[in-house]
């Protein structure tokens, strides 16, 4: 059996790795490792119950208002006395967090296999998304493996002369939605109790998500305004905020939207509960990478709060759109769809582009074969 190691730090990265996590615990060639750095640790923990699982390592370097530069010394040193000590035949990072460039870079030092989740996703301003635009291309550069979600993500590898070991499999994000989807009927009830008042008012709920690190200051006040301005046009929506937890995003956003009585701010609700939410939406506000992957899966339009995106291909597909960042563009954006059945419609109809939901029995299988032969 040869271990492999399964970084996670972010709430995105183990929603996208665990199923791949458990597929790999099928094998009866690879033993898999659980690493939890906890990049984010309270929004991780509700997700280890929920796939009932737990890390087999947990780093815990977490610290209250951290820094890129430390977080980021912080995992070189741990990752990297990890490795030193573990024989480690592979390394499995997702994406684009700061976990997944030093977990990338460490397994590249200590000379195991990368492999990278999600790989190809390119805006090409290495401004937005920031930090992460830059840290997948730097996986890239040492990753052996590389797992594409979609055509267009395969050929922007190939244009930056990066063809062996690309794998087109599709996105890990819908094996983990169709199994969260296969477990709301157990709690459903529960879910349609707490949000009675809220779903039975008659009002088109609209979820919304803001966070990125690009969008502080800014940007997030501009969704901020466009919100506003939305809820003061139309008596017929109301509008439901998870606000994330970094005291960036809570103070702007608890202080600019506080006072709206039909913008509900709730703090970050598990993932469960949060499939459950963007199924019982009418239309979805976001400026997160996942959720422009689960809302097409659903059949729920979603409309990007973003200069750029990494997913065009929902876009293209017309199951999303790109708003930016202005007060103006925002605005404008959520009134055409709304003011449009016909748009709004078409895109509710739009097929996802983002995968069939075995996306993760692809990569194991890649890895028993290919990966396990090639050294």
């Amino acid at each position: 059996m040869r271990k492999v190691a399964v970084v996670i730090g972010t709430r995105p990265e183990a929603i996208k790795l665990l199923p791949v996590y458990k597929a790999l615990q099928e094998s009866s060639l690879l033993d898999p490792v659980l690493v939890s750095t906890g990049q984010h640790r309270e929004m991780l923990l509700p997700l280890f119950e929920l796939f009932g699982v737990e890390p087999d390592i947990d780093l815990s370097l977490m610290t209250k208002n951290q820094t890129l530069s430390s977080l980021t010394a912080r995992l070189f040193l741990t990752l990297g006395d990890l490795f030193a000590r573990e024989n480690f035949f592979s390394v499995i990072v997702q994406g684009d967090t700061t976990t997944a460039f030093v977990g990338a870079v460490v397994g590249h030092y200590h000379q195991v296999k990368v492999c990278h989740v999600e790989a190809g996703l390119r805006t090409y301003n290495k401004w937005a998304p920031f930090p992460e635009e830059c840290n997948r291309k730097m996986i890239g550069a040492v990753a052996d493996l590389h797992f594409t979600p979609t055509a267009t993500a395969t050929n922007a590898l190939r244009e930056e002369a990066i063809s062996d070991g690309v794998f087109e499999v599709g996105n890990t994000v819908v094996d983990s939605l169709l199994y969260v989807k296969s477990l709301l009927s157990e709690s459903s009830d529960y879910f349609d109790s707490k949000y009675l008042d809220l779903l039975s008012s008659g009002e088109r709920m609209i979820l919304v998500t803001g966070h990125r690190r690009e969008s502080f200051g800014e940007g997030l006040k501009n969704i901020c305004f466009a919100l506003k301005m939305l809820v003061a046009r139309y008596e017929d929506i109301v509008l439901l905020y998870p606000v994330h937890l970094n005291p960036n995003v809570r103070s702007t956003v608890q202080e600019m939207l506080g006072d709206e009585p039909r913008i509900k701010l709730v703090d970050p609700v598990p993932y469960a509960e949060m499939v459950y939410l963007m199924g019982r939406s009418w239309l979805i506000l976001t400026d997160s990478g996942g959720i422009q992957e689960e809302a097409p899966s659903l059949n729920i339009p979603v409309l990007v709060m973003r200069e750029t995106t990494e997913r065009q291909e929902g876009v293209d597909a017309g199951c999303a759109m790109l708003l930016g960042t202005t007060i103006e563009g925002i605005f404008e954006g959520v009134v055409n769809v709304i003011d449009s059945p016909t748009l709004y419609n078409s895109m509710v109809q739009s097929p996802s582009p983002y995968g069939d939901g075995l996306s993760s029995s692809r990569i194991v299988s890649i890895l028993e074969t290919r990966g396990c032969q090639s050294e």
